[in-house]
C-alpha cells in the first residue's frame, strides 16, 4: 500500500491512463443541462455541443459537494488506513470544490488540501508530477510532498482560445456588441490562469490555425520552459490539421514528453467545441 493517495476532481481532466498509472482518485464535478444534473465524465462531451445547438441552452457547472468528497476519502481511508490523503485542487477561485474539502475533511487528520490555482491541463501537469514524485519516493516526509506541490503550483502556465464565441455569449462571458465586434473582426480571445483565475490577456485577429500559433509561440518564448512536459489541450471539433502542425513545432522546441488533454464536460461548457489549450512549467 501507498504512503499517499493522490486526490483531484474531474475539471484537471487527467487521462484515465494516467489515472490508472498513479492510482488517482478523480471526484466527479457537476454539469446541469437539459434539466438534468450529471456528474463530469458520465456522459459525452458531444452531448452538451448538441443539446446547445438544438436549444441555444448553455450548461452551468459546479463544483465537488462536501458528500462527494466525504464518500471518496471514506473508501481511501478504508481500503488504505495508513495512507495520507494529498488533495490537488481545482482553481479555488472558480469553483466551490476546495471549500467543500475542507469541510468533509474536518475531523480527518489524513486529508492534506492544496490549491493548485490551475484548471484542465496546467492542474493535470501538477496532480500527475506530484504523483509521480511520491511514487518515486514513497516515504518523503508530508512536509517535502507539500512544498514540491508549491513549487509546481508557481511555475504552472496555461493558456487557451476558447473555440466558439457563442459559449461565452451564451454563458454571459461575452455581451452581443462585443461578440458581433469579435465576429467581423474575426477576433480570438487568448485566456490565461493568473493566480488562479481566468483573464483575457490578447485578442488575436484571424483563422483559429493563425491565432493557435501565435498564441503557442508567445507562450513558449516569453520566458524559459521545463521541456521535460507539456500539455496541449482540444476537444470535438479542433482541426486535426492543426493539431499536426502545434505538435510538430512543441517537438522542434524541444518539449520531450506531450500529453494531449481532452477536455471533460466542465472545461467545454465554458469553451466550446474546437477549443484549444496548451500548458506547461515555467523552468524557475
Amino acid at each position: 500500500m501507498s504512503k499517499y493517495v493522490i486526490v483531484t476532481e474531474s475539471g484537471g481532466d487527467v487521462p484515465l491512463d494516467f489515472v490508472e498509472r498513479y492510482h488517482i482518485e478523480v471526484v466527479p464535478m457537476h454539469v446541469t443541462f437539459g434539466g438534468r444534473n450529471l456528474d463530469d465524465g458520465s456522459f459525452p462531451v458531444t452531448d452538451i455541443f448538441k443539446h446547445f445547438r438544438q436549444s441555444g441552452e448553455i450548461p452551468s457547472t459546479s463544483g465537488c459537494t462536501p458528500q462527494d468528497f466525504k464518500v471518496v476519502f471514506d473508501r481511501i481511508h478504508e481500503r488504505e488506513p495508513e495512507a495520507h490523503i494529498i488533495y490537488l485542487a481545482y482553481s479555488a477561485a472558480t469553483t466551490c470544490s476546495f471549500e467543500s474539502a475542507r469541510i468533509a475533511a474536518e475531523g480527518r487528520n489524513y486529508v492534506t488540501r492544496i490549491d493548485t490555482k490551475s484548471v484542465t491541463a496546467a492542474q493535470f501537469l501538477i496532480v500527475t508530477n506530484v504523483a509521480r514524485y511520491v511514487q518515486e519516493n514513497p516515504n518523503v516526509p508530508l512536509a517535502d510532498v507539500i512544498s514540491y506541490a508549491q513549487n509546481q503550483v508557481e511555475r504552472a502556465r496555461m493558456a487557451f482560445i476558447p473555440g466558439e464565441l457563442d459559449f461565452l455569449r451564451a454563458g454571459g462571458r461575452l455581451s452581443n456588441v462585443a461578440y458581433l465586434g469579435a465576429q467581423l473582426l474575426r477576433i480570438k480571445p487568448v485566456i490565461e490562469v493568473q493566480n488562479g483565475k481566468l483573464v483575457a490577456t490578447q485578442k488575436l485577429r484571424g483563422s483559429m490555425e493563425k491565432a493557435v500559433m501565435a498564441m503557442v509561440q508567445k507562450f513558449l518564448t516569453r520566458e524559459p520552459m521545463d521541456k521535460s512536459r507539456i500539455g496541449l489541450i482540444r476537444n470535438d471539433g479542433l482541426s486535426p490539421e492543426l493539431q499536426k502542425h502545434v505538435e510538430e513545432y512543441v517537438r522542434e522546441q524541444g518539449f520531450e514528453e506531450i500529453t494531449w488533454i481532452e477536455t471533460g464536460c466542465v472545461i467545454a461548457s465554458h469553451s466550446g467545441p474546437g477549443s484549444f489549450g496548451i500548458a506547461a512549467l515555467a523552468l524557475r
